[in-house]
C-alpha cells in the first residue's frame, strides 16, 4: 500500500559517520553506570517479516543519538548491515560457536556498549544451542549486561504462534521488544486479541510500531546501497529521491526513532 501515516516530526541530533562506538552518549556520562550494556537480538525467526529492516533501523537509531555499538550480521542470505552499514557491521555465522562467542567478547572489551545481532530466519535453534551450552543470560548479567530480544511481526498468526514459543522458552529471562512491522501490513488484530499480548505486557515487553513507507522511496534507498540518513542529506545523496520524497523518509525515520525512544536501549 503506498500510502504514509502522519508523523509527529522532533529533531533528530546531526548524523555521525564512521564508526560510532567511541561517541560518547550524554545520558550514560550523567549516569554513570548500567545505561547501555546491552545486547539486542533482532529476529522473529520467519522470513520475510521484516528483520534486517529493523536491525538497519537500530543501528540508524544508536547513530543518529550518539549511542556506542556494535554491530553483527548473522544473515548470510541477505546480509543488509554489511550492504548498507558496512563501517560499523561484522559478518558472524550462526552455526559456528566461535562466531556466536565473539558477541561475549565484544561485550567484555567493550564494557558500556551496545551490541546488535541481526539473526536470519530459521536460525533461533543455533542460537539458543549456543546460548544454552555456556549459561549466556548468566554470563553477560555477570558482566552487568542485559540481553533484549527483538521480535519482529508480520500480522499473520505464525508470527503470534513464534513468540508464544519464544516466550515459553526464555520466560522472563530476556527483556523483549514486541516490533509490529505495517510494511509487511497494518492489520495486528490476531496479535491483539491474543493471548500473547497479555503475557507481553505481564513480562515487560515494549512495543514499536514501524508505519509504512512508500514503495518507490524505499526501493530507491535499497537500490543505491545507501543508508537510511544519506536520503536526508541531498548534497551527499546517491539514492535519486526527490525533494518530496526526502520529506516522506524524514517523517518515517522521525517516527521510527520516536518509537525506540520509549525502549530502554
Amino acid at each position: 500500500m503506498n500510502t504514509i501515516a502522519n508523523a509527529v516530526e522532533v529533531l533528530l541530533l546531526p548524523h555521525t559517520t564512521g564508526n560510532t562506538s567511541s561517541v560518547p552518549h550524554t545520558k550514560e556520562q550523567e549516569a554513570g553506570g548500567r545505561t547501555g550494556r546491552s545486547i539486542h537480538l533482532v529476529g522473529g525467526e520467519k522470513g520475510g517479516v521484516g528483520k534486517s529492516l529493523m536491525a538497519r533501523l537500530l543501528v540508524h537509531y544508536m547513530q543518529e543519538r550518539g549511542l556506542p555499538f556494535r554491530a553483527f550480521d548473522a544473515d548470510r542470505s541477505n546480509a543488509a548491515l554489511l550492504r548498507y552499514y558496512p563501517e560499523v557491521s561484522t559478518q558472524l555465522l550462526a552455526d559456528r560457536h566461535d562466531h556466536l562467542d565473539r558477541i561475549i567478547e565484544t561485550a567484555s572489551e567493550s564494557p558500556g556498549g551496545r551490541i546488535v545481532v541481526d539473526l536470519a530466519a530459521q536460525t533461533q535453534h543455533l542460537l539458543v544451542k549456543w546460548m544454552e551450552g555456556i549459561d549466556m543470560i548468566d554470563m553477560v548479567e555477570a558482566m552487568d549486561y542485559k540481553v533484549c530480544y527483538w521480535h519482529v511481526m508480520d500480522c499473520g498468526k505464525d508470527s503470534v504462534d513464534l513468540l508464544r514459543r519464544l516466550f515459553d522458552r526464555f520466560g522472563s529471562r530476556l527483556s523483549y521488544v514486541v516490533v509490529q512491522n505495517q510494511v509487511r501490513g497494518e492489520n495486528f488484530d490476531l496479535f491483539e486479541k491474543s493471548a500473547e499480548k497479555q503475557r507481553a505486557l505481564e513480562l515487560g515487553a515494549k512495543f514499536v510500531s514501524i508505519r509504512q513507507l512508500m514503495n518507490h522511496v524505499m526501493h530507491k534507498i535499497d537500490a543505491s546501497n545507501a543508508p537510511f540518513a544519506m536520503g536526508r542529506h541531498p548534497e551527499r545523496d546517491n539514492t535519486g529521491l526527490g525533494l518530496v520524497d526526502r520529506q516522506r523518509l524524514k517523517l518515517w525515520l522521525t517516527q521510527a526513532c520516536a518509537q525506540m525512544d520509549q525502549v530502554d536501549i
